[in-house]
């Protein structure tokens, strides 16, 4: 079982902990800007930090859960755009993942 640090469960995150979360749930936007940029940012910020925080690393996994998650229903997507419902998915998808990254950034 992992030790949690005292400090942590009286006091919560420290600032520097929540910005931090926030940051890595906003790098998934950096995809945008540079193909896998939006996988390989959050992987490199998460694996930094992991062994040193609890709360980090329970947000790097919160983050590469919907990273996966979204690549799957990406796939579906893809698939499914034989049948035009793809193209749907495939917006929906796109949609979710502006909301859940800037969620997922309010809520660090």
């Amino acid at each position: 079982m992992e030790s949690v640090r005292e400090e942590v469960v009286i006091n919560g995150p420290s600032e520097e902990d929540r910005n931090y979360a926030m940051l890595l749930h906003l790098s998934q936007f950096a995809g945008y800007l540079i193909p896998f940029a939006g996988l390989i940012v959050p992987l490199v910020m998460w694996l930094v930090k992991r062994d040193s925080n609890p709360y980090i690393d329970a947000n790097g996994k919160v983050v590469f859960n919907w990273i996966i998650s979204a690549f799957i229903y990406g796939v579906i997507g893809v698939i499914l755009m034989v049948v035009l419902v793809g193209f749907a998915v495939l917006f929906a998808l796109g949609i979710c993942h502006i909301v859940f990254a800037i969620l997922g950034a309010i809520r660090a």
